[in-house]
């Protein structure tokens, strides 16, 4: 599914692998595209980059 692979920790994973599970998904990576998209989706139809940066600092990904 993923065209690279990406690091993560290790108590995170336990803690994605534990909730996608809950939630019936099929994989761990359906599960992280998944909410992955929804973050994305948030930042959609910005129009430009300081108004990315806007909605980016008010998500708390930037200070």
């Amino acid at each position: 599914m993923f065209g690279s692979r990406v690091k993560i920790d290790k108590t995170l994973l336990e803690k994605v692998k534990k909730y996608s599970a809950i939630a019936g998904y099929s994989s761990v990576e359906e599960f992280i595209a998944h909410a992955l998209e929804k973050e994305i989706a948030q930042l959609d139809g910005s129009d430009s980059d300081e108004e990315i940066k806007k909605k980016l600092r008010g998500l708390g990904y930037i200070s």
